[in-house]
C-alpha cells in the first residue's frame, strides 16, 4: 500500500512542479509521477545534507516540489529539444 501512496503523492508533486515551471516539459503521467518521486528524494537528500531533516525523515510537500523543479531544470539543461 505504501508504494501506491508514494506514486499518488509523486504524481501530485510532479504535476505541481510542471505547472510552476515555465515552458513545455512534455512527458505523460508516468514521467510526471517519476519526476515527483525523484524530486522528493532529491529534496530529502539535500535537506539532510544541510541539516534541515534528521536521518530517516522525508522532505515536506513544498520542499519536494522545489526538488522536482530542480530536477526539471537540470533535465532541461541536459536534454534540450532542438
Amino acid at each position: 500500500m505504501s508504494l501506491i501512496w508514494t506514486a499518488i503523492i509523486g504524481l501530485a508533486i510532479g504535476a505541481v512542479a510542471k505547472f510552476l515551471m515555465p515552458g513545455p516539459q512534455g512527458g505523460g503521467i508516468i514521467v510526471t509521477m517519476l519526476l515527483g518521486i525523484v524530486g522528493a528524494f532529491v529534496a530529502g537528500f539535500i535537506g539532510r545534507a544541510i541539516g534541515f531533516y534528521p536521518a530517516g525523515a522525508g522532505a515536506g510537500f513544498i520542499a519536494s516540489v522545489l526538488g522536482a523543479i530542480l530536477v526539471l531544470w537540470v533535465y532541461g539543461k541536459f536534454f534540450r529539444k532542438t
